[in-house]
């Protein structure tokens, strides 16, 4: 089954963009027009929102919309910014949002909800650490089962500006929650900078001689979800993870592609140029380049039905 090549709506909300954010409606039309496959939707504003999109009704417009542009949906990114999931107090408010998101991409035919710890490196002692960890994996286990009920992948996107960003602690909390319908969203950008930059990590740098690749390797079946981009080996802001265009930073993609083709059964890559200016102009190229590394990726063996594999 060929890869279909997606577009995160956020690379046009966020960053430079955020002053003046894209309509969802015409980023739908753009990618359209320029031969995208589908679109992966930022839940945030001013895009595809529960506030925004509170009933079927309104959900039924916006599949509408895509479908009738071509558009399929890759993914939805759930904003759940609002309840730090490593608080305990804030374990209820924030299933209960997740099951109306989960509630939201079902209807609107997204196959994954995505979902990060919320959490900045730093902010916690070694102890809260520690807690945290097993408070989270606890958590996700029951939003799991939620995503499960409503035919939903729940992933989890590992990455610099959030803790439990190095690899043995995503392929650690993956197992931790234990849930077959829970997966890890792996984003190559992010990927380098955990496993060969070792950013903002807590406590021992850790990395891996064999680079983003090896990290695949090593997580294979977890991986439910891919985001291709490049990485110059900086931050944004200090923060998380500069992506950078295809082809212009550091990711060895000879590498990384087959490795990624390799995976059982992952039906879409979303191309993402989260917070880089000139996204918009950038669009054509961008679904050329992460055509250019589809192309590299090797057959991938044929899964079962469940998510987990």
């Amino acid at each position: 089954m060929a890869i279909r090549i997606s577009m995160g709506s956020w690379s046009f909300a966020f960053g430079p963009y955020a002053a003046e954010p894209k309509p969802l409606e015409e980023v739908a039309r753009r990618l359209a027009r320029a031969g995208y496959d589908g679109i992966e939707l930022n839940g945030y504003p001013p895009h595809a929102t529960l506030e925004r999109y509170p009933a079927r009704a309104a959900r039924a417009e916006l599949k509408s919309l895509l479908e009738g542009l071509g558009l399929g949906i890759s993914g939805y990114s759930a904003d759940l910014s609002a309840w730090n999931p490593v608080i305990e107090e804030n374990r209820q408010a924030y299933l209960d949002r997740f099951r109306r998101l989960v509630e939201l991409c079902h209807e609107l035919g997204s196959p994954m909800i995505r979902v990060d710890t919320g959490t900045a490196p730093g902010s916690l002692t070694d102890r809260e650490y520690h807690a945290a960890f097993h408070h989270l994996a606890d958590l996700w286990r029951e939003c799991a089962e939620a995503a499960r009920e409503a035919r939903v992948v729940m992933a989890w996107e590992f990455e610099p500006g959030f803790v439990f960003n190095k690899p043995s602690e995503v392929a650690g909390l993956y197992e931790a929650v234990g849930h077959p319908w829970f997966r890890v969203l792996f984003d190559t950008a992010h990927a380098y900078m955990s496993a060969v930059a070792g950013a903002r990590q807590h406590g021992a740098k850790e990395t891996l001689e064999g680079g983003v690749a090896e990290f695949i390797e090593k997580l294979g079946a977890a991986i439910g979800a891919v985001h291709v981009i490049d990485s110059d080996g900086t931050l944004y802001g200090g923060d998380t993870s500069h992506h950078v265009p295809i082809g212009q930073g550091r990711v060895p993609w000879r590498f990384v592609a087959p490795a990624l083709g390799a995976l059982p059964r992952i039906e879409w890559w979303c191309a993402d140029l989260c917070f880089y200016p000139g996204a918009w102009e950038m669009v054509e190229d961008n679904l050329r380049a992460a055509r250019e590394i589809a192309a590299l990726a090797e057959p991938r063996a044929a899964g079962e039905d469940s998510p987990r594999r």
